[in-house]
């Protein structure tokens, strides 16, 4: 008597299993990236929430806020933080990406340990749509409190490092390299949960204006206000 066993797929064990010449299943929500060349080489089919994705990048500016746009866009009716940006936002420019000025704050913190512990409250409260933070250096360990406080909640979280941290040890399960090329930018997949892949994705990208904002004074058009890191809770707006 022969007696065929029938085959199990792998996330039927356990949803964190997948075969390796598929994408994996997203365990969390995901959010569309608005680019659909992308989404398709994505677990879940765009940005994960409550998880750490890493986007390393050569240099700031390259066309790095253009990406994530759309998927801020979406998100945006929580406020989106950028912790560490390289330079100040400028209010004409998230406008220029779909975003109302007074959606996004910005802040500063005076060292390492502040930056982290900020990202860890604004990861845990629940309260923002999404949080950019930009880090050169970035310990294991580190990460990993991160990634723990993502997962108590459905916020987008990224963290822009530079290219050469590819080669580091990460405990994020999405890691992207993005390179500038004429007309858009190159993605290669250093880490997801599916098949390994040397091939780069080009993306065209060009800039759009989703929103126009309302006529304003001067001050308020040039730059918004950091926001400070309040010893306890969540930051507090700059006055």
């Amino acid at each position: 008597m022969n007696i065929q066993a029938t085959p199990v797929s792998p996330e039927a064990l356990h949803p964190a299993l997948w075969r390796a010449s598929q994408l994996g299943r997203a365990t969390t929500r995901c959010v569309d990236t608005g680019y659909t060349a992308l989404s398709n080489q994505l677990p879940g089919g765009g940005w994960p929430t409550g998880s750490l994705t890493e986007l390393l990048t050569q240099q700031p500016g390259i066309g790095e806020m253009r990406l994530l746009a759309p998927a801020l866009a979406k998100v945006a009716k929580r406020k989106i933080v950028m912790l560490e940006p390289p330079h100040p936002p400028q209010a004409l420019a998230l406008a220029s990406l779909g975003l109302a000025p007074d959606q996004a704050i910005w802040m500063r913190a005076k060292s390492t340990a502040d930056t982290l512990w900020a990202a860890e409250q604004v990861l845990r409260s629940g309260s923002c749509g999404a949080l950019l933070m930009w880090q050169t250096h970035a310990r294991p360990e580190y990460l990993r409190r991160l990634h723990l406080a993502a997962q108590a909640g459905e916020t987008l979280c990224f963290v822009f490092r530079p290219v050469a941290a590819a080669q580091d040890a990460s405990v994020a399960p999405l890691r992207l390299a993005l390179r500038p090329a004429p007309g858009g930018l190159d993605i290669g997949f250093v880490k997801r949960r599916g098949p390994s892949t040397d091939q780069t994705l080009f993306l065209p990208m060009s800039i759009g204006f989703g929103f126009r904002p309302a006529p304003q004074r001067q001050r308020d058009t040039a730059q918004p206000a950091p926001a400070r890191v309040a010893p306890q809770g969540l930051p507090e707006l700059a006055q």
